[in-house]
C-alpha cells in the first residue's frame, strides 16, 4: 500500500508500469483520482508531482501584514469595477515598484476571476510627473473623482491639501484609501504604509552605531508636509535624543524649501546678513519685515513673482539693497541642489553622519558627499533603493539602507481598496515591511528578493 500511496504521488508513471497488469494500472489510476482527494469529475486535474512555480515578487507578499491583504482570493469584484491609485511621482524607481504591485495585483483579481475586456477589473496608476508635485496631484485628483471610481487610493504628498476634493468624494459614494503616507483625514477607509517611525528608529540606530556613538549628523528631507516625512523625521529625532546621547543632528534640509536655502547660501556667500536680508526683502515687497518672515516661513514666492516684486517696487527700496539683491538671487539661481545640500553640510566640519528619508535624498546626500571628497569620512544612509543606491552602496558610496517594500504596497493597497468596495472590512493600518541592507547582507537570497531598480 505504501509503495501505491508513493506512486500516487508522480512515481506510477514510469517506465516500469507498462509492464504490470491492466489491473493494477487501474488500481493506480484509482489512487490518483480517489485516494490523492480528486472526485471522478472530468474537468478536475491530476496531480502530477510537479512544485508550483512560486512568483518572483512573492517575498514582497510575505512581508505584508496582515497576510489578508497579500491575498485576493475572496475578492468577488462586480465586473468593471474602477479602483482608480493615485501616487506622488511616475519617474523614481521606487515608485515604479509601486505602479508594478498595483498592476499585478489587478492582473491576479481578473484572473481569479476570469474577466477580460469590458468585465476586467480597471486599475488605473496615476501620478504627478514632476517629483511630488502637490498642485498636480490635486488635479489628478479631480479629474479621478469626475470619472466616478468606486474607490480612491491615494499617496498625499501634502495630507492636508485634499479635504475639500475628500469630502465631496465621500458624499458622492467614492470611499478613500491612503497608501505610503499617513493622511489626517478622518473618513480613510485603512492606510497601507511603512511602519515609518519603526524604519527611521532602526536608521537612526544605524547610524549611530556606524559614528561610534559620537558627533554630528545631518537629515535629508524630500517635503516639509507629507505624513511620511513628519514621521520619519521625528522618530529618528526622538531616538537619537532619547537613546544616543553623544549625537545631535545638527541640520535638517528640507528639499521643498531648497530654494529659500539656496537664497540664504547665496547672501552669506556675500556677505550679507540674515537679517539685512529679510529687511532688504521686505522693502522690496512692500511689506513690513515680519509679514515678510511669516510669508517666506508659510510658502516661498515663485521666481517669476519675486521679480515681478521686486519690478513693482523699485522706488521703495533703495539702490543699494536693489543690487544687492540682484546678485544674491543671480547667485542663487546658479546653484544646484547638489551645491546648495553641499553648502549647508560644509557648515559643520564635524559632521559624522547624514541621513536622507528618501531614495532621491539618500542618492542626493552620497553625490554631496562625493562633491566634498568626504564619502570615506562622512557615513552615508537612508531609506530605500534603486539601482543608483544600490550601486552607491556596493561601492561604499552609501553605507546602508532602510529598503521598503513598495511593490507590496501597490499589491496591498489594491487589495485594501477592493475589500474597501466588497465593504468585508478592513484594518485600519496595513504594515508592508521593510529590510535592512547594508554590504554585509545584501547578497543574501532573502535581501535580494526584497531589491528593486
Amino acid at each position: 500500500m505504501q509503495d501505491r500511496k508513493q506512486q500516487c504521488f508522480g512515481y506510477i508513471w514510469r517506465r516500469s508500469m507498462k509492464k504490470r497488469s491492466v489491473a493494477a494500472v487501474l488500481l493506480a489510476v484509482c489512487l490518483v483520482t480517489g485516494i490523492c482527494g480528486c472526485s471522478s469529475g472530468k474537468d478536475e486535474d491530476v496531480f502530477t508531482g510537479d512544485t508550483p512555480e512560486v512568483p518572483e515578487w512573492q517575498a514582497n507578499l510575505d512581508a505584508i501584514t496582515p497576510v489578508v491583504y497579500a491575498n485576493i482570493d475572496d475578492l468577488a469584484l462586480e465586473p468593471g469595477t474602477y479602483i482608480s491609485v493615485i501616487g506622488k511621482t511616475e519617474n523614481s524607481s521606487y515608485w515604479k515598484q509601486v505602479a508594478a504591485g498595483v498592476q499585478q495585483a489587478a492582473a491576479d483579481i481578473n484572473e481569479r476571476l476570469g474577466y477580460s475586456g469590458d468585465d476586467a477589473i480597471r486599475v488605473l496608476f496615476n501620478a504627478p510627473a514632476d517629483n511630488e508635485d502637490i498642485d498636480e496631484q490635486v488635479n489628478i485628483l479631480d479629474e479621478e473623482m469626475a470619472r466616478y471610481p468606486d474607490v480612491i487610493a491615494i499617496a498625499s504628498i501634502d495630507e492636508n491639501a485634499s479635504e475639500v476634493q475628500f469630502d465631496l468624494a465621500i458624499s458622492n459614494g467614492i470611499p478613500i484609501v491612503a497608501f505610503d503616507s499617513g493622511n489626517s483625514y478622518q473618513g480613510i477607509q485603512c492606510t497601507c504604509m511603512t511602519d515609518n517611525s519603526r524604519a527611521a528608529v532602526t536608521g537612526a540606530q544605524k547610524l549611530c552605531e556606524a559614528i561610534g556613538e559620537s558627533g554630528e549628523v545631518a537629515l535629508i528631507v524630500p517635503d516639509s508636509v507629507s505624513g511620511n516625512a513628519k514621521d520619519r523625521v521625528a522618530a529618528f529625532q526622538q531616538e537619537i535624543t532619547e537613546n544616543h546621547p553623544g549625537v545631535s543632528v545638527v541640520e535638517t534640509i528640507y528639499m521643498d524649501q531648497i530654494d529659500q536655502l539656496k537664497r540664504g547660501a547665496a547672501a552669506e556667500e556675500l556677505g550679507v546678513s540674515a537679517e539685512d536680508l529679510a529687511a532688504w526683502t521686505a522693502e522690496a515687497a512692500g511689506e513690513e519685515e515680519e509679514e515678510a518672515l511669516d510669508a517666506a516661513e508659510a510658502d516661498a514666492a515663485t521666481a517669476d513673482d519675486a521679480a515681478q516684486q521686486d519690478g513693482d517696487s523699485q522706488d521703495n527700496i533703495s539702490e543699494e539693497a536693489r543690487t544687492r539683491l540682484e546678485d544674491i538671487d543671480s547667485l542663487a539661481e546658479s546653484m544646484s541642489d547638489e551645491d546648495a545640500v553641499v553648502y549647508y553640510l560644509q557648515k559643520h566640519p564635524d559632521l559624522k553622519g547624514c541621513f536622507g528619508t528618501n531614495d532621491e535624498t539618500v542618492l542626493l546626500g552620497a553625490q554631496a558627499l562625493e562633491s566634498m571628497e568626504k564619502t570615506e569620512d562622512i557615513v552615508m544612509m537612508g531609506f530605500d533603493a534603486g539601482r543608483d543606491q544600490l550601486d552607491a552602496l556596493a561601492d561604499g558610496s552609501i553605507d546602508g539602507l532602510v529598503v521598503q517594500n513598495p511593490f507590496g504596497m501597490g499589491y496591498a493597497t489594491v487589495v485594501a481598496a477592493a475589500r474597501t468596495v466588497l465593504e468585508i472590512g478592513n484594518e485600519a493600518q496595513v504594515d508592508t515591511g521593510f529590510v535592512w541592507v547594508d554590504a554585509d547582507n545584501m547578497e543574501d537570497e532573502n535581501i535580494q528578493a526584497m531589491l528593486y531598480e
